[in-house]
């Protein structure tokens, strides 16, 4: 409804170019980037999923224990990926499907480090590769310190 009153406000020449803008809009194919995002982040996952299995196999890790390997390996082939372009082709094709694992983040940290590299190691990449990701850092951080800290209280009351 908001949108016919706001029609009717315009003049003859808005409406004009309203509907010529209309007219030449580019469809975007919804469906074929959610399914290109679904494939990517699908293979990131069954990656993840083949290295957490290696290193069960040869490592002896269990299956509880076997994530944070995981998670550091997967962070560090995104960044060396990234580093050598191929984590930017693979973006463009599968979108949020390779932003959004765990992947995305090191793609967002080595992303910022390597695009102020020239302005010096300290101030350039030091002082710019956590914009982005810091507030990951941080409030991953606060979280598992509040989970730990009502895990710790459950214990000492007996709950658990």
């Amino acid at each position: 409804m908001a949108s016919k009153e706001k029609n009717k406000n315009m003049t003859l020449q808005q409406r004009n170019y309203q509907q010529l803008q209309q007219k030449h809009e580019i469809k975007r194919p919804i469906v074929k980037n959610c399914l290109k995002a679904f494939l990517v982040g699908g293979i990131i996952c069954v990656i993840g999923q083949a290295i957490s299995y290696f290193y069960i196999y040869f490592f002896n890790f269990t299956e509880q224990s076997v994530g944070n390997p995981t998670v550091a390996t997967m962070v560090f082939l995104s960044m060396i990926f990234t580093g050598i372009g191929v984590y930017d082709r693979i973006g463009q094709f599968g979108g949020a499907g390779s932003a959004v694992p765990v992947t995305g983040f090191g793609n967002a940290v080595i992303s910022a480090a390597i695009e102020h590299r020239t302005e010096g190691f300290v101030l350039g990449v030091g002082g710019n590769m956590f914009k982005l990701a810091g507030s990951v850092i941080l409030f991953g951080v606060f979280s598992a310190f509040v989970v730990a800290l009502v895990k710790t209280l459950l214990v000492i009351w007996g709950v658990l």
